[in-house]
């Protein structure tokens, strides 16, 4: 059994137009949502074995922020270029691409490849994961190779203005 869980990275800021794409930190809203995020995550059992993230700046401080609150040591935390705006073919590249001894992974992303993502694990979920938004899927098999939609059971679908 594996466990996949997608986060989109927090709200980000526009505000210094002179910062790159993959520069932009997250904005108020985006550092008090990533922990509260978090820490909803913990509280529905979600313990990663690996944590991978884009290296855009608000995707690996998002990361970062989780990490503390899953209890999950920062220092194993892993960057990687090819989540960095990747469409669904790239993500499930990535993800197979992982040691099968990891059962629970947890990507740090962004839109619109994480909806799309979300919606090919869980046909119909969303229209937008949310900035922030978690979704955990458990895949029953023993190894990361998705590209033939699995059937999977839906663990959490959750982001900041769910009540």
């Amino acid at each position: 059994m594996k466990t996949l869980t997608l986060v989109r990275h927090a709200k980000s800021s526009w505000h210094d137009t002179d910062l790159s794409d993959r520069e932009r930190p997250l904005n108020k809203r985006g550092l008090r949502d990533a922990p509260i995020m978090g820490g909803r995550a913990a509280e529905a059992g979600i313990r990663p074995s690996l944590i991978i993230s884009s290296p855009a700046v608000r995707a690996w401080t998002t990361a970062r922020i989780f990490a503390e609150e899953l209890g999950y040591p920062i220092e194993f935390l892993q960057r990687e270029d090819d989540i960095y705006l990747a469409s669904l073919d790239k993500l499930l590249e990535v993800v197979a691409s992982q040691d099968a001894g990891f059962n629970n992974l947890m990507l740090f992303g962004h839109n619109p490849g994480l909806t799309d993502f979300a919606n090919y694990l869980s046909p119909g979920l969303t229209n937008n994961l949310p900035t922030a938004g978690v979704v955990s899927v458990e895949i029953d098999r023993d190894d990361w190779l998705l590209f033939d939609r699995p059937e999977s059971k839906l663990v959490i679908y959750d982001y900041p203005k769910k009540t």
